[in-house]
């Protein structure tokens, strides 16, 4: 790999050099290793909850079923519609994430040809080894969501649109249009980045100064991607709003990545931006270092460069576009209307900042050579098998398929007519590993407190999912409910299935379980379990002294 300062060419009508031939081996052998690791990923974990929601919520009779049932989510409708129609085709885990698992994969690679144009060939592999080997990245790519999708129609639309720009290309300007509107319909982050392109590319034609042809292109789709957000906006973002969904969301797992009442405005700038770095190398000392990492990058684009002469006015174009959407999520974090910090809501961001922190690396490699891409091999190794992630999320080794295998065969040997009990993400993953049908309440609306479904030869009772997990603050009195909404005698036994995110205080909640007969759950990994338990006879003497 060349060693060499970054060097941002000017916008031209020019094509981007060939790899160099060693260059090239080593692009292929990294370029499979991490989509070997996506497809791993993609195999051998089982569905977590919210991947269980996604494709119950695309089993419809029709496509216009699957949009309505879309707006129950958070979401723009398109994934959704996707897999009403892949789902079709086949619905093992494998087989439904595996279409992620190539758009993953090649985001890394549009990011590489990207940089390769904007910067050199020294930034561009060592951003693609960030963009391969970050540890969320690929398990998002791994994972039946949007991320993947997301990541791919935003880095298209960055790449076509610098095709546009230096080739004149008014039909490039068109594709980079087109695939901001997929990226639009597929995740409510990308108007986030609609903004940050829309920006740069209007700072690009005061240097670039490209045809009117480009310019009409561009201006025209600019006014559609503003009536697509008005379409999302009157038709789901509004009724989010008003629902109140987002705000529970903000109050719940997400709480960390929005201001509070109360909190320190510049410690939560603080605290968030180092969450932000700890998420997307899964290791907080590491992502210390990618934010001094990514700074310096940012101060070498904006320092002047004598020698590489009018590009210094591109340099300070990226500086833009890679602090502009970190700023701007960081203000709607402060306003609570979008998380900020360690969760793959900001996962975009990745474009940025791994770009920002390539450009650092490629520098330091100028004066120690071999050292940077051989230290950035080592930590990346170290990110994957010794991960320490932020907030909420299931360990490689608790989210084996055995482990779901072994617990949907104990449950079908259960008694004829036996009554589970689950939470919202239990069921979720009952209904697509057990039970062939929904199990749990989805697009109905209001919820009911509890909805009993039939499960081959038995029943599910789950929670609604604003309950979303047994605690063992209500569970005494989510048992009392149970027992009069199903006239449940006392003595009655109840099978109690829980399963999806770790859950805080489940010390508590196992110790209040001992009071219904529950003293040695059946474990399966550290994020599920199966426990017998009975009705007691008066549940509210249960917590007397």
């Amino acid at each position: 790999m060349q060693s060499a300062q970054v060097q941002v060419p000017q916008h031209s009508k020019s094509v981007a050099a060939p790899i160099a031939g060693r260059n090239l081996v080593l692009l292929g052998g990294i370029f499979a290793l991490g989509f070997a690791l996506r497809l791993f990923n993609a195999g051998y974990r089982f569905l977590n909850a919210d991947e269980a929601l996604h494709y119950l919520l695309s089993v419809q009779n029709s496509a216009f079923a699957a949009y309505r049932a879309s707006l129950t989510t958070v979401h723009p409708p398109l994934f959704i519609l996707w897999l009403h129609y892949w789902g079709k085709l086949g619905h093992s885990e494998f087989f439904l994430r595996f279409p992620c698992v190539v758009a993953g994969t090649l985001f890394c690679w549009v990011m590489f040809c990207w940089l390769k144009r904007v910067t050199n060939e020294s930034v561009a592999i060592l951003g693609l080894a960030l963009f391969l080997f970050s540890p969320p990245l690929i398990q998002l790519s791994a994972e039946l969501r949007q991320y993947a999708f997301l990541l791919l129609f935003c880095a298209s639309s960055l790449y076509l649109l610098e095709r546009a720009l230096r080739e004149g290309s008014a039909v490039a300007m068109l594709l980079s249009a087109l695939a901001l509107y997929l990226s639009l319909l597929t995740h409510y982050s990308s108007l986030i980045f609609a903004l940050t392109l829309g920006i740069y590319a209007l700072a690009l034609f005061v240097k670039a100064r490209p045809r009117a042809a480009v310019v009409t292109v561009w201006a025209f789709g600019q006014m559609l991607a503003l009536a697509l957000v008005a379409f999302l906006y009157f038709h789901h973002i509004s009724k989010i709003e008003s629902s109140g969904a987002a705000e529970s969301i903000a109050d719940s797992y997400l709480s960390r990545s929005v201001l509070h009442a109360g909190q320190n405005p510049l410690w939560f700038i603080g605290r968030s931006n180092l969450r932000l770095f700890h998420y997307f190398f899964s290791q907080g000392a590491v992502g210390v270092c990618g934010l001094l990492l990514f700074l310096l990058g940012i101060a070498l684009l904006v320092k002047p460069t004598p020698s590489q002469g009018a590009s210094n006015a591109t340099q300070r174009y990226l500086t833009l576009l890679f602090v502009f959407p970190l700023a701007v999520n960081c203000a709607l974090g402060l306003a609570r209307l979008y998380p900020y910090g360690g969760t793959r809501h900001d996962s975009y961001l990745s474009i940025f900042v791994f770009s920002g922190i390539a450009v650092a690396l490629t520098t330091l490699a100028a004066i120690v050579k071999w050292w940077v891409p051989a230290t950035l091999a080592l930590v990346l190794v170290i990110c994957n098998f010794f991960p320490a992630p932020t907030d909420q999320y299931i360990r490689l080794r608790d989210q084996n398929r055995s482990l779901m295998k072994n617990a949907v065969q104990l449950l079908r040997t259960l008694p004829t007519n036996s009554v589970i009990l689950t939470d919202d993400q239990g069921g979720l993953l009952l209904s697509y590993y057990m039970c062939g049908s929904k199990v749990v309440q989805i697009e109905q609306s209001p919820f009911q407190l509890f909805m009993r479904s039939r499960c081959g030869e038995h029943e599910v009772i789950s929670l609604d999912p604003s309950s979303w997990i047994f605690k063992a603050s209500t569970f005494q009195e989510t048992i009392h409910q149970v027992g009069e909404r199903y006239k449940l005698s006392p003595g009655t036994s109840l099978w109690l299935f829980q399963a999806g995110w770790f859950i805080d205080k489940e010390a508590e909640l196992r110790d209040e379980l001992k009071q219904y007969g529950c003293s040695a759950p059946q474990d399966f990994g550290r994020n599920m379990f199966l426990c017998r338990i009975t009705v007691p006879d008066h549940p509210a003497a249960l917590k007397a002294p």
